[in-house]
């Protein structure tokens, strides 16, 4: 493949593949119309839907045949005496996000089949909920319904609580009614009763405790969360946004409004703290980020426009334009960042995620940016160096792992996020030309040294836990050091060409009186507040110490005093990171600022093309922007903010 030079940064040349640049729609449904099915349940009390003909279903799994064609097979072991799964072969979670991309699809293209997939799909999911307006998770492929599976799910029932999957039922049947509502009124009119009994539901079962809230070591949360989840409650939300902007009831407009205040009260740290501007996912844990289902913040974009609440829209913002380039320049959207990067692999759920949070922001042309770069997951810009998505025949695979091992399964949720994201992608052509660039040509942002690695003097132990997770967050490496007063570690530094902010992470403690002294310079005092409802005492957290590590600089020590501390590791973070891809002719460079004044890096570019420069604030407002054709290239990156270099 012929290769065209086009940057060279820190002294090193960097070059973009020749690529056929494809203008084809991308997204392709026939895997998704594969994994559809149509079943006729035997009665069942309390559960029907709108009208009588055989329901829409979706099969859960997709495993690949040695001719490489597909199976589609349920959850869970499988008795062929009784053709039953130990969960089912269809499910809720999986039948809901289905139905909302045939009706994006719908909408988006005015394709019939595909409205009346959407069709099938919303009867198959109203026939899994009950009177009650929970839903129950599993269903057999005769259509009985499966409500204690095995392994069991929580809550058990399915159908005895909130949940994920009634609220992705919220959010599918809040965009099935905004869509159906002029095409068919009479079936929308079914939409929104069994809508507002889904609400209902979320109404007295959560929602009563709105305004009240939980301590978690020392930090209050919302206690008003669907399962203590902004993840799940984030998808409720984007299906009572669409509700609320085609005519939603009152009620509706309250339920919005409240979870999107909790949602956006998990928000938290900046481009110099943890957890770096994001929304976090999980209410119970201070130490815990997850890319599946990080949807909170296209939830807030949404909440925000159909609200008119211009906070909710900021904290959106700051997700994306702050913590979205220090997640692509550390290592992209991870399963788990608890803190560290404890669960490396990247599925198409967690991209999707991303990607629709950074384009859910009205008027951010950076934010698109961003998200053409987060979407080259899907082309090659992954660890495994290759295209996750085939737009040939619209599969996805199930996931790449941190060592580049690819899951080939096609399962339905894969299947489904790819999709979305193919949908975004085609209605943003821009974001679509950037994310072609399939090719990982440099990254350098986080490093981690773990402690159990340092030298260690003074009583200074390493611990080898049972398990690595402690309950809310989990040990990197599966190890950590305990250190006595007195104790030391010390460690050799790789190469720094620039100044480095030093985050340990430290397993705070309740009442601990633990300090540990940093060279460089800085003070951490181990101590955190009272657990109150979070799962595990103390918490694993990354703190930024004041000093920086300078170039030159060739150890890091800590010595403790005072008490017993328990070190995990070190993040030391470059004040300019960087991540650059490229592909079909181009390069996109992102560089990501922790520094508190504006810096310039000076790039070294080649090629014909000429180079665009834009600089964005900590807001993803731009603010200044250059073209060059010249080799020399000096780049401004502005405190806390990020700057995109194309050629």
């Amino acid at each position: 493949m012929k290769r065209r030079s086009v940057l060279m940064g820190s002294g090193l040349i960097l070059t973009a593949p020749l690529l056929r640049l494809e203008t084809a729609p991308l997204t392709n449904l026939s895997h998704l119309d594969f994994l559809r099915d149509r079943v006729t349940p035997p009665a069942q009390a309390g559960h029907t839907t709108y009208g009588g003909s055989a329901l829409g279903v979706l099969w859960t799994y997709a495993e690949p045949n040695p001719d490489g064609t597909y199976r589609r097979i349920g959850g869970g072991a499988y008795d062929p005496a009784t053709d039953t799964y130990g969960q089912g072969a269809y499910n809720a979670d999986d039948i809901a996000r289905a139905a909302v991309v045939y009706l994006r699809h719908w909408q988006q293209t005015g394709l019939v089949r595909s409205r009346d997939a959407s069709r099938e799909l919303l009867r198959g999911l109203t026939y899994l909920q009950s009177p009650s307006g929970n839903v129950v998770l599993w269903m057999q492929p005769d259509g009985t319904l499966h409500p204690s599976a095995e392994p069991p799910e929580l809550p058990d029932p399915s159908d005895s609580g909130p949940s994920y999957w009634l609220a992705r039922t919220v959010w599918a049947l809040g965009e099935g009614y905004a869509a159906w509502r002029t095409a068919d009124p009479a079936f929308a009119t079914f939409l929104r009763q069994r809508l507002d009994l889904a609400i209902a539901a979320l109404d007295r079962q959560v929602l009563t405790r709105y305004g009240t809230w939980q301590t978690i070591d020392g930090t209050r949360a919302p206690a008003w969360l669907i399962v203590d989840g902004a993840d799940a409650t984030a998808e409720a939300v984007l299906g009572l946004a669409a509700y609320v902007s085609s005519g939603g009831s009152g009620i509706a407009k309250r339920a919005l409004r409240q979870f999107a205040e909790g949602i956006a009260a998990m928000a938290g740290g900046g481009p110099r703290s943890w957890p770096f501007g994001a929304v976090r996912p999980w209410a119970l844990s201070l130490s815990d980020w997850h890319a599946w289902g990080s949807q909170m913040p296209a939830a807030l974009a949404r909440a925000g426009e159909a609200l008119g609440d211009a906070r909710l829209m900021r904290t959106a913002v700051t997700d994306g334009a702050v913590f979205t380039p220090w997640l692509l320049t550390s290592g992209g959207p991870d399963n788990g960042r608890l803190p560290t990067r404890v669960d490396r692999s990247q599925i198409a759920y967690g991209v999707d995620s991303r990607l629709q949070s950074l384009l859910a922001v009205p008027d951010r042309p950076g934010l698109r940016q961003l998200a053409g770069i987060v979407a080259a997951w899907y082309f090659g810009a992954n660890a495994a160096g290759v295209p996750a998505y085939d737009p040939a025949t619209g599969r996805t695979v199930d996931g790449i792992s941190g060592d580049g091992t690819v899951n080939r399964n096609a399962g339905a949720e894969s299947t489904i996020h790819g999709l979305l994201s193919m949908l975004a992608l085609d209605a943003h052509p821009g974001v679509a030309s950037i994310a072609r660039q399939g090719h990982i040509l440099d990254r350098a942002g986080t490093t981690t040294l773990e402690a159990e690695q340092a030298v260690l003097t003074g009583g200074a132990t390493v611990v080898t836990p049972a398990s690595a997770w402690t309950g809310e967050s989990a040990y990197s490496n599966g190890a950590y050091v305990r250190m006595p007063a007195g104790a030391a570690v010390r460690w050799q530094l790789p190469e720094l060409t620039q100044p480095h902010l030093v985050l340990p992470v430290a397993n705070l403690q309740p009442d601990s009186a633990a300090i540990t002294r940093w060279s460089p310079g800085g003070v951490l005092r181990h101590r955190i507040g009272a657990q109150g409802t979070s799962p595990a005492p103390g918490a694993l957290l990354p703190v930024t110490l004041p000093g920086e590590l300078l170039p030159g600089r060739t150890d890091l020590t800590a010595i403790a005093s005072g008490g017993e501390a328990i070190l995990d590791a070190v993040m030391l973070e470059p004040l300019i990171s960087r991540y650059v891809i490229g592909g079909n002719g181009h390069t996109t460079a992102l560089l990501r600022s922790a520094a508190t004044t504006p810096r310039t890096v000076n790039l070294t570019v080649t090629g014909t093309a000429r180079a665009t420069i834009d600089s964005y604030d900590a807001t993803g407002i731009r603010r200044a922007t250059a073209t060059t054709s010249a080799m020399e290239v000096r780049a401004l990156v502005l405190p806390g903010g990020f700057t995109i270099i194309r050629r």
